[in-house]
This record gives structure tokens, C-alpha cells and sequence, in this order.
């Protein structure tokens, strides 16, 4: 294989400057303009990267009043709960279905693939989570999201590549099913499950249209829900208490946006090294 000359590494590390440019400058002025006090947001128009007043107020507005903390608490709730929930069913699932004679396991496998091609729709949806009695609850959220085809064929390939003497190994020592999967699968298969417990973690954090339709009470509301009717739709959080010193607006939202988006940011760099191992080897073969 011929080794890349000194002009290409120098375009490819020009490439990645400006790609990582491209990602970080709205960020930072996400971050800047949250931190920006009124005169800083009028001297950059709009968008602050460094401000020269900084202060807490935008963090203060936007906490205050529980409405960002309480939709924050929903959020960390709904995420932990419904990750949990879709990795025991996607884990159940992939190891059922990787395993050889068993029962139905095509059709089973078809059903779940033809979600990846066709959606019910909507208002079916709406409506089979109103008589199932989910309406207004957390459940909603949860349930009708909990298994996603794409990852459980990603595990499922990931379970059957794995060498079958450990099956046989296993079966010789008596060990059932349920042993074989805790005992023998499930330590083998940690960089797969970090990384589906990655995708089923940030979906249910950014999920903000299944609480659209599906929760009318306010209260119940997901942070990104909040974030959507701030933002998008221009309407007050109500935060500020009489005689209290409010933040910029712009500055409220960009705080509520921060805090939306740098707790699932934080997650990534403990999960990283798990990428190319557990999507690839999933994905490749079977």
C-alpha cells in the first residue's frame, strides 16, 4: 500500500481545520452568546463569541421559575428509563434471533425490517396510543420507540458473528440460554451495546415530537419540547420574578439550548473508542 506523501497529509489536516472550524464556530457562539449580557449581543449582532461582560444571568432567567428544570428532570428521567427498556428488549430480541432453529425467527426478523421501509403514520399512531391508554403519560414517550430495527439487526449480526464453540462450550456445561447470554454473550458484546445504548440514549434525549403528540400536559414536557415552543415558536418561559434583573432573551435561549445540548455532548468522548468495533463488526457480516 502506498504510503500518502507530505502534500496529502497536509490537505487532509487542512480538511479536518476547517471541518472542526465548520462545527465549532456555531457552537462556541452558542456557548458566547449565552454567557453575553445586551450591549455584547448588539455589538456582534446576534451572535457573541467571546463576550466582554460575561455573567450567569441567562443561566439564572432560565432556571428560575422550574419550568427548564423540571423539563430537564423529564428529559433525564425518559432517557434512562426508555434506554434501558430498548436495550433489554433489543438484547432479548438480537439473541433470539441470532441463534439457529428457532421458531418463527424469520418472520419476526421480516416484521422488524418492514418498520425500517413502512410507517403506519400518524394519526394510526395517535390512535393506537389513545385506546392503549398512553395518552398524557411517560409511557408514550417509550413504548412505541423502544425497539429500533436498524439496531437490533446491528446486534443481531454482532451475536452471530461471535464463534459458535462458545455456544457449544456453554451448552456442555449446562448452561441455558438465559446463563449463556449473561455469562458467556453479554461480556463479549460491550462495545455493541455501548454504542445501540448511545443511539437509543440520544434519540430519546432529542425526542421532542412524540411529546407533541401524545402529552397535553405542560408539565410533562421533555426538554427539547420546552426548547422547541422557546425558541422556534418565540414564547416567554415566564421565569422572571418581580423586580428581578432578566437576562437578554437571546441569551435565555441560547442558555436553554446549552443546557439541552451539552449533557448528552458528554457522553460521546466515554463512548467513542466503541464506534468503528461496535457498529462495523455488527454491520458487516450476517
Amino acid at each position: 500500500m502506498e504510503k500518502p506523501t507530505r502534500v496529502g497529509l497536509v490537505l487532509k489536516g487542512l480538511a479536518l481545520v476547517l471541518v472542526v472550524g465548520l462545527v465549532a464556530y456555531p457552537l462556541l457562539g452558542v456557548i458566547g452568546t449565552s454567557f453575553a449580557s445586551q450591549s455584547d449581543i448588539i455589538k456582534s449582532n446576534g451572535l457573541v463569541l467571546w463576550p466582554d461582560h460575561p455573567s450567569l444571568d441567562a443561566y439564572r432567567t432560565a432556571f428560575t421559575g422550574g419550568r427548564v428544570t423540571r423539563a430537564l428532570f423529564v428529559s433525564v428521567g425518559v432517557t434512562v428509563v426508555g434506554t434501558a427498556c430498548s436495550l433489554l428488549a433489543t438484547i432479548g430480541m438480537a439473541y433470539g434471533l441470532s441463534r439457529r432453529g428457532i421458531v418463527g425467527g424469520r418472520s419476526i426478523l421480516m416484521t422488524a425490517l418492514f418498520t425500517m421501509l413502512f410507517n403506519a403514520g400518524v394519526i394510526p399512531n395517535f390512535l393506537l396510543v389513545k385506546e392503549l391508554g398512553l395518552y398524557n403519560t411517560f409511557a408514550a414517550l417509550v413504548l412505541p420507540t423502544m425497539v429500533s430495527a436498524f439496531n437490533l439487526v446491528v446486534m443481531r449480526a454482532f451475536f452471530m458473528n461471535l464463534p459458535e464453540e462458545l455456544y457449544d462450550a456453554a451448552k456442555v456445561d449446562g448452561a441455558g440460554d438465559l446463563r449463556t447470554l449473561v455469562r458467556v454473550v453479554l461480556p463479549l458484546s460491550k462495545a455493541v451495546i455501548a454504542v445501540v445504548g448511545l443511539f437509543y440514549a440520544v434519540a430519546y434525549w432529542n425526542a421532542y415530537f412524540n411529546a407533541l403528540l401524545y402529552l397535553g400536559d405542560n408539565d410533562k414536557w421533555p426538554l427539547p419540547m420546552v426548547l422547541r415552543t422557546f425558541i422556534l415558536q418565540g414564547q416567554n418561559l415566564d421565569t422572571a420574578a418581580a423586580g428581578e434583573v432578566v437576562a437578554p432573551q437571546q441569551a435565555v435561549q441560547m442558555a436553554v439550548l446549552v443546557i439541552a445540548v451539552v449533557p448528552i455532548l458528554l457522553v460521546y468522548p466515554f463512548l467513542q473508542r466503541f464506534f468503528t468495533k461496535g457498529v462495523l463488526t455488527g454491520a458487516v457480516k450476517g
